[in-house]
């Protein structure tokens, strides 16, 4: 009976063991990219250089960011019919209305969990700090709403300018940033008490903003006039500007390094183009694929990855050698990019 209520506490023992749970590799992460033509997304693992997954999203996914606690992406979804600038909207087919929103990704269960209605043509998205609040730029109303990242209620809404497109929140979470397309301008917008207090002229048709990690400063590009503007976010000024060079060179996306770096997208230029970020001297650039759009870096910094949309392709490039290193096939027309650790 003794070696019996032994042997029975062993088997217990070993019953109620628990397995280690197996764990990412340090610094493993991956990169999600939006496809607008297909309405998926793509899911690369950069260490396999491989397209590891594909999930149907809806129509039109641009814009897209990860939640602060790096377990959710926001992507915004849009039922208005592809169109340049300048075209005639009165020639295109209706809008699909019905297909505005932010789809709400669960990056472990690799679904979307739902979408958030109530915003007309969504174009990007931003998040606070602390998770619980979207902003997003209404492009054909020329609004950004403040909406609950949980609910999807609308707590604000606000008019910025003629056609919104870029948006950043500040990492303090106190301001927000947004672009006006037709107006040239930035809407500096009080987080906090949702008001717009100033609008800031920049270069021509601003379409991307990204804040240096302090939040002293702020980098625009200017489609049109190649541009790209340093605001100095305590005065409200632009401190600098740069002129990019290159033929059809039209900048579009924008993202800045922990180490001092600035990554600018050319968009017909087809180039990633790298900028020392306190001088924006030209610090190198790479043939990355036909109108490079989004632009994403990998956690550490080490790698940028440019959505180029009619290459239909994801470009890896070395940061700094400024070498491509890989490229992955993904779906129609990739938009938008965004890297989230491995948890």
């Amino acid at each position: 009976m003794k070696r019996l209520a032994i042997l029975a506490a062993t088997l217990l023992t070993l019953a109620c063991r628990q397995e280690p749970q197996a764990q990412a590799p340090a610094g493993a992460y991956r990169v999600y990219v939006t496809n607008e033509g297909s309405g998926e997304l793509s899911i690369i693992d950069p260490a396999a250089r491989a397209v590891v997954g594909r999930v149907a999203l809806g129509k039109r996914p641009r814009g897209i960011i990860a939640s602060p606690d790096q377990r959710l992406l926001y992507i915004a979804l849009s039922g208005s019919p592809i169109a340049g600038p300048g075209v005639d909207e009165s020639s295109l087919p209706p809008a699909d209305k019905a297909a505005d929103g932010i789809a709400v990704f669960d990056i472990a269960a690799g679904k979307v969990l739902r979408v958030l209605r109530g915003i007309s043509d969504p174009e990007q998205v931003a998040v606070s700090p602390d998770g619980a609040t979207l902003y997003v730029a209404s492009e054909d109303s020329g609004r950004v709403m403040f909406m609950d990242a949980r609910t999807g209620t609308i707590r604000a809404t606000l008019v910025v300018g003629g056609e919104p497109e870029g948006l950043a929140a500040s990492p303090d979470g106190k301001l927000v940033y947004a672009t006006s397309e037709e107006d040239s301008t930035i809407a500096v917008i009080d987080a906090l008490q949702p008001r717009v207090l100033a609008h800031i002229p920049v270069g021509e048709r601003p379409r991307s903003i990204a804040f240096d990690g302090s939040g002293a400063r702020a980098f625009v590009t200017g489609e049109n006039d190649a541009s790209l503007s340093v605001i100095d976010v305590a005065s409200g000024k632009v401190a600098q500007r740069a002129i990019i060079s290159g033929q059809t060179v039209r900048p579009m996306g924008v993202a800045v390094s922990p180490a001092g770096a600035v990554f600018v997208t050319t968009g017909r230029g087809g180039k990633l183009a790298r900028f020392d970020a306190a001088t924006l001297a030209p610090a190198g650039d790479a043939q990355v694929g036909e109108r490079p759009w989004g632009v994403a870096l990998s956690p550490d910094g080490a790698f940028a990855f440019t959505a180029n949309g009619p290459s239909n392709d994801v470009a890896m490039v070395d940061s700094a050698s400024m070498k491509v290193a890989a490229r992955f096939k993904v779906g129609d027309r990739p938009w938008g990019v965004a890297t989230v650790p491995l948890r």
